[in-house]
């Protein structure tokens, strides 16, 4: 009786990995980010410079996390298409 050897699993791996990946829209450099730290006045203003820059709807900008440090400041990632395409 002969005995049973499984297939290579490897390309099925890649092909979930991909799959997993573009489901979540983080391809590889799919999106700009930029991480500030800055007082919660200054913070503001750079979000608004971002909209104002790049608009929500062509290149769907948004504030991608955000949280409250020690002092009033505000640290955020700012996310953005490369292109407006």
């Amino acid at each position: 009786m002969a005995k049973f050897t499984p297939p290579p699993l490897d390309g099925l791996k890649r092909r979930i990995e991909r799959h997993r990946q573009e489901k979540a829209g983080e391809r590889p450099g799919m999106f700009v980010r930029q991480t500030f730290q800055l007082s919660r006045q200054e913070a503001r203003e750079k979000a608004r410079e971002w909209f104002d820059e790049f608009p929500k709807a062509a290149y769907w900008t948004e504030v991608e996390s955000w949280r409250q440090l020690d002092g009033d400041r505000i640290e955020f990632t700012m996310r953005r298409l490369p292109t407006a395409d």
